[in-house]
């Protein structure tokens, strides 16, 4: 019922929307007398707000074709390389013979790290991660996994659960070919540790050279934030009860039963309610005073921040009870369609973890747990990084990822390289 609630809600919406709509181009035409007053432009500036929070944010564009390599472009290519319902892996191809040209060497000489980006599927877009993506391009081949949003998968494909993340997550570590560095985002750090786990187990020839973990939830009960906290003190059955909903009519996956991404959403503004109000006044002032770049830059953000996608039941579920109740991989517990899970058998994947020191997320130790359950490592093959500073989204994004956190991942990649 809330979920319908909530389209009702956006339809009845629909005429205010274009009032606003409306208002804001009147008061912003340049025949317009009182454009160019104080009270035109605080007029226009509340309809912009209006509209930017009531609007129904869509799956965003990945937005560039290009990446620059000594100070000159060099065209990208987004395709899709590997496929299935609730996920796509994504390519950005670079152009091979603009590549050489501007490195001054042959076609055939290029032989830059595969990077994969196992990126997370908790509410929000893989274009959430566009940053980390454009940092590594200049000088890796990069893959991204590109998550289904699950009200646009029909029911008839099946349920999705956390040992089918795995499964996928397995698969393209294979797609991106032997001795790829994996690099796994905040929620996908247990599953893609548990998919490294289980190919090292078999002796896999396409096991990864390097493994790095980002802000991942390997070990909740290190320094628990406010979400492991939740998690912990409610009942898995008040997450089943409370939280899952069925998708309306309209939408390809109806009928499917969702963690709906508004209620992720929700919880993740209200983590930090003060500051996202602070700045959407500050987005008001800044369009009053005509302030067109950090207009821009805020539109940017809260476009991407505010498009979310729903989880499948039985994953946000399993998640749930698997991963921040039961913390099942740390106790070693976890099992994949019933195979035990043993990261001690990861010998020649070099492990990296990297947290940031302001992170109300994952905590400082989360991430670090992954290095006390990957014991057939040796010391040469494991290092941690701690960015100071920084909160949960820059350790994967922002000025201090790409000029402290990124050049350590690419030297780490670098020493480890699977000849």
């Amino acid at each position: 019922m809330l979920y319908s609630f909530l389209e009702m809600s956006r339809a009845a919406m629909m005429p205010w929307r274009a009032a606003a709509n409306a208002t804001r181009e009147a008061l912003r035409d340049p025949h317009n007398p009182v454009a160019d007053t104080l009270a035109g432009r605080a007029m226009a500036a509340s309809a912009d707000v209006f509209e930017s929070l009531t609007r129904q944010y869509g799956k965003p564009d990945w937005g560039f074709d290009c990446t620059r390599v000594n100070g000159l472009d060099v065209p990208v290519e987004t395709e899709t390389v590997w496929s299935k319902p609730f996920c796509s892996l994504v390519h950005f191809k670079r152009d091979r013979e603009a590549l050489a040209k501007v490195r001054g060497v042959a076609p055939e000489a290029i032989d830059d790290p595969v990077v994969l980006i196992v990126a997370p599927m908790s509410g929000h877009h893989a274009t959430l991660l566009r940053g980390t993506v454009q940092t590594f391009l200049p000088d890796a081949d990069v893959y991204i996994t590109d998550w289904a949003d699950a009200r646009m998968v029909a029911v008839d494909e099946g349920a999705f659960d956390l040992d089918d993340f795995v499964d996928y997550v397995r698969a393209m570590i294979t797609e991106a070919g032997p001795g790829a560095n994996v690099v796994a985002v905040c929620q996908p750090g247990p599953a893609t540790l548990a998919a490294v786990a289980l190919m090292a187990e078999d002796e896999d020839p396409a096991r990864p050279a390097t493994m790095t973990f980002m802000g991942s939830p390997i070990d909740t009960r290190k320094s628990p934030t406010v979400p492991n906290k939740l998690a912990e003190e409610r009942p898995y059955s008040w997450f089943r009860d409370q939280l899952i909903h069925t998708v309306p009519a309209g939408y390809p996956g109806a009928l499917r039963r969702v963690y709906p991404g508004f209620l992720q959403l929700t919880g993740f503004i209200n983590m930090n309610l003060d500051r996202h109000v602070d700045a959407h006044w500050q987005y008001f002032n800044e369009l009053v005073a005509g302030d067109g770049d950090s207009a821009d830059n805020h539109r940017a953000f809260y476009d991407e921040y505010l498009s979310v996608m729903d989880l499948t039941e039985e994953f946000y579920l399993q998640t749930i009870c698997d991963v921040f109740q039961e913390q099942k991989l740390a106790r070693g517990n976890m099992t994949v369609r019933g195979r035990p899970v043993r990261p001690d058998a990861i010998r020649d994947v070099a492990l990296l973890t990297v947290e940031g020191e302001n992170d109300d997320i994952s905590g400082i130790g989360q991430t670090q747990a992954a290095h006390a359950l990957c014991t057939g490592l040796s010391d040469s093959l494991r290092e941690d990084y701690v960015q100071p500073g920084v909160g949960h989204y820059g350790v994967f994004n922002g000025s201090r990822f790409a000029d402290e956190i990124a050049p350590r991942m690419r030297a780490f990649m670098a020493r480890h390289a699977r000849k």
